[in-house]
C-alpha cells in the first residue's frame, strides 16, 4: 500500500508541480518545527511553486531572446566605455525606454561596447517580463527573405510586431541588395513610434547609404530610426584590441 509521501509525489507528478515535488518533505518539516497553520503551511507551498514558475519564465525569455551569448551589465567595465555612453547608460538601466517606446542607436567603432550593452539590456528586460528578441542584421535579412519565399512574411510581422524591445546588431558591416533593403525598413516601419528597438552600427547617419544603395529609402529609415531616440556615440578605443595589447605584452615579459 502506497505511502502518503509517495501519493504526494504521484501526484505532484501527474499535476506537473515539480517545485512542490522537491520541497515538501522539507515544507512539512518546517510546518511542524515552526507549528505552522495550514494557511501559512500552504502559502509556503505555493511561495516556493510561484517563485520556482517565475524562475524558470525568466529563463525561458531569455533563451528565446535568441542572444549569441550572456552579457550582463554587471561585467561591463564602466570606466573604459566612451563617456557618452557611460553617461546614457544610467538611463537605460531603469528600462524606461521600453516603456516610453523609445528606440536606441549606438553609433561607434568597433569594440567599444556596443553589443555588450546592447545585449545586457535585453537580458535586463527578459528578467523584467519583457518580450525581446536578438539578430544580427545580415542573419535578419536571410530570415525575412526566407519567410516571403515560403509565404510566412505576415506572421513574421506580427511577431516583430509584439516583441516589446527588438535588437539589431552590427548594421553597416554588410551592404544590402534592394529586396533585403525594403524588408528591413518595412520591418523596421512597423515598430516605429510603437514598440522599442535598439541599434547598433559602425557607420554615422551620413554614410548608412552605402548600405541601402538607396537615397530615398535611406532618409525615410534615418528618420523614422531617430524620431524620439536616444543617439549614442560610442566611438573610443577598442576594448578588444587594448586586452589584445595586454596579452601580447604578458606574453613578452614570459619570452624574457
Amino acid at each position: 500500500m502506497q505511502s502518503i509521501n509517495d501519493k504526494i509525489l504521484e501526484y505532484t507528478k501527474e499535476l506537473q508541480l515539480p517545485a512542490i515535488r522537491k520541497s515538501f518533505n522539507e515544507d512539512i518539516k518546517k510546518a511542524k518545527d515552526g507549528n505552522l497553520s495550514y494557511e501559512e503551511f500552504l502559502f509556503n507551498i505555493l511561495e516556493n511553486m510561484y517563485i520556482d514558475r517565475i524562475s524558470k519564465r525568466k529563463y525561458a525569455r531569455i533563451r528565446l531572446a535568441n542572444f549569441p551569448y550572456k552579457k550582463l551589465l554587471s561585467s561591463l567595465d564602466n570606466d573604459f566605455l566612451p563617456k557618452d555612453g557611460k553617461e546614457k547608460l544610467k538611463i537605460f538601466k531603469t528600462l524606461d525606454f521600453i516603456k516610453e517606446k523609445r528606440n536606441i542607436i549606438f553609433s561607434g567603432n568597433a569594440g567599444t561596447g556596443k553589443t555588450h550593452i546592447a545585449i545586457a539590456l535585453g537580458m535586463e528586460a527578459c528578467i523584467e517580463n519583457y518580450k525581446v528578441f536578438y539578430s544580427n542584421i545580415p542573419s535578419l535579412i536571410v530570415l525575412l527573405k526566407e519567410s516571403r519565399s515560403k509565404q510566412t512574411y505576415r506572421t513574421m510581422e506580427k511577431r516583430f510586431q509584439n516583441y516589446d524591445l527588438v535588437i539589431l546588431d552590427e548594421l553597416g558591416y554588410i551592404s544590402f541588395d534592394k529586396e533585403g533593403a525594403e524588408l528591413l525598413f518595412n520591418i523596421l516601419s512597423l515598430r516605429a513610434g510603437r514598440k522599442s528597438t535598439i541599434i547598433t552600427t559602425n557607420l554615422p547617419f551620413t554614410r548608412w547609404n552605402e548600405i541601402f544603395n538607396d537615397t530615398i529609402l535611406t532618409t525615410a529609415m534615418v528618420d523614422r530610426l531617430t524620431h524620439k531616440s536616444y543617439l549614442v556615440n560610442m566611438n573610443g578605443e577598442s576594448y578588444r584590441m587594448k586586452e589584445t595589447k595586454e596579452w601580447m605584452d604578458k606574453q613578452k615579459k614570459l619570452e624574457k
